[in-house]
């Protein structure tokens, strides 16, 4: 199963002639293609966001038009490990984790925002690295550096997700901020599915400080699923 080449047209049509507010961030599909892949066979949608000027794709299995409880990675860009297999995080381990699950699932979404470095760019990312090599954790170095300890805007996802129809999604991320901002942006999120990658010598200090500074669900916690619970 896929989208069929009259859903794409619906999808095309009603994105074109959406109406968006000023505060809201709109995103525009652009095109649908089938997507090959060593992990099975996928569709990639093409999204224009003209609040970032940047581009955004979701990897689509199965047909999700109007599907609820539609299993959903969103995923921030990572040129050092999604490209690079850089161990310095688990960016890469979990992007292609999420494609495993989707695949046997038979029907999924990977979001693959343009958010590199937490949306810092990739050049202020390498000079975060560079910090963190005298001693700095990923959040002190993006604060010494004149940011907030994560700049991503997960309102860009929720808007994909209504351009694809979604009616719900169970989200793969042990990340509670992500939960807090699409339950904000309306999205419906019916479960949430931890994605835990054993951490690399290089990694541990990383993920650790995800879940000592940023509340990230491992652990004990790493079987947490009801929303309710996490949001409160």
């Amino acid at each position: 199963m896929k989208l069929s080449k009259d859903q794409i047209d619906m999808l095309l049509s009603a994105s074109e002639k959406q109406v968006c507010v000023t505060d809201e961030c709109c995103v525009q599909l652009v095109a649908v293609a089938d997507l090959p892949s060593r992990f099975g066979e996928f569709q990639i949608a093409g999204f224009v966001s003209p609040c970032d000027g940047k581009e955004h794709t979701a990897i689509i299995k199965g047909d999700i038009v109007g599907k609820e409880g539609v299993v959903t990675r969103v995923h921030s860009e990572c040129l050092t490990g999604d490209v690079m297999g850089s161990q310095r995080c688990d960016c890469r381990d979990q992007l292609l984790e999420s494609l495993k699950i989707i695949e046997k699932e038979e029907e999924g979404i990977v979001l693959y925002l343009r958010q590199e470095g937490r949306n810092i760019g990739l050049t202020e990312k390498i000079r975060a690295y560079a910090l963190q090599d005298q001693g700095f954790d990923t959040i002190d170095a993006n604060i010494h550096l004149g940011y907030k300890p994560d700049e991503r805007d997960y309102g860009i996802a929720a808007n994909i997700l209504n351009n694809l129809q979604v009616k719900s999604i169970k989200l793969l991320t042990n990340n509670p901020e992500k939960i807090r901002q699409l339950t904000e942006a309306g999205i419906t999120i019916v479960e949430r599915l931890p994605l835990i990658i054993e951490p690399t010598e290089y990694s541990r200090a990383y993920i650790e400080t995800k879940a000592r500074r940023s509340g990230h669900l491992f652990g004990d916690l790493a079987e947490t699923r009801d929303i309710d619970e996490i949001l409160r």
